[in-house]
């Protein structure tokens, strides 16, 4: 796997991770976006609600990934991106307003529509349902997907204040006071059945075996 040190194949990572979660986790339902990725530290990511950009195809909405927290756990970056593509889904396929107070409140079809793309929501008292961790579901779904690995960088972010957010609203991922890896996922040799488990996605071996172990 080659290491990202380019924007431009950030950005075509980043479109490659759209259009395998549109397939897998939205039946191919949405349409093409224009995929950014700037170093905001307002919010984890932001869906233009409008068509933000004319092309040669036709006018496209954007999803924008910030490229200030993309250091994160890369189940939570993917989160990230399905928050938003789920405000696309709510936006361009159903036509169901999923916030109000200028985009900033997620109601209660967000948080709906949001758990029935691998997406776990919890309530913000000021922002509404926007408190965005992964399922069970989408970690394992993540941990079998080596191809999104490269859309994880760093970047230095020392004078970032921010603690969480999508959209162009304040509401948050859930990371802050806990470990941002809670999910684990139990590997088993397939020879000799020892296990172990692991918080982030790894390539582990049975050193009685030599053999790689399998995730759960």
């Amino acid at each position: 796997m080659k290491e990202i040190t380019k924007m431009s194949r950030l950005n075509g990572q980043l479109e490659k991770a759209f259009r395998i979660i549109n397939h897998d986790w939205f039946n191919d339902e949405l349409p093409e976006a224009i995929i950014t990725a700037v170093p905001t530290s307002k919010a984890y990511a932001h869906y233009t609600p409008w068509d933000a950009w004319e092309t040669k195809t036709g006018a496209k909405r954007e999803i924008n990934i910030s490229t200030a927290y993309l250091n994160r756990p890369l189940e939570n970056i993917i989160a990230s991106l399905i928050h938003e593509m789920v405000h696309m889904y709510n936006d361009c396929v159903t036509h169901e307003q999923d916030t109000s107070r200028g985009g900033t409140y997620h109601n209660k079809v967000f948080k709906r529509v949001a758990e029935e793309h691998g997406l776990v929501i919890e309530k913000d008292a000021k922002y509404g349902w926007t408190i965005t961790t992964p399922s069970d579901e989408l970690f394992l779904w993540v941990c079998e997907h080596d191809e999104l690995k490269e859309i994880q960088m760093n970047r230095n972010t020392s004078s970032a204040t921010f603690t969480g957010g999508h959209s162009n609203n304040k509401g948050t991922d859930k990371t802050k006071g806990k470990n941002p890896n809670s999910h684990s996922i139990k590997y088993v040799c397939p020879c000799c059945g020892n296990s172990v488990r692991a918080t982030k996605i790894v390539r582990i071996a049975c050193l009685d075996c030599n053999e790689e172990m399998l995730a759960q």
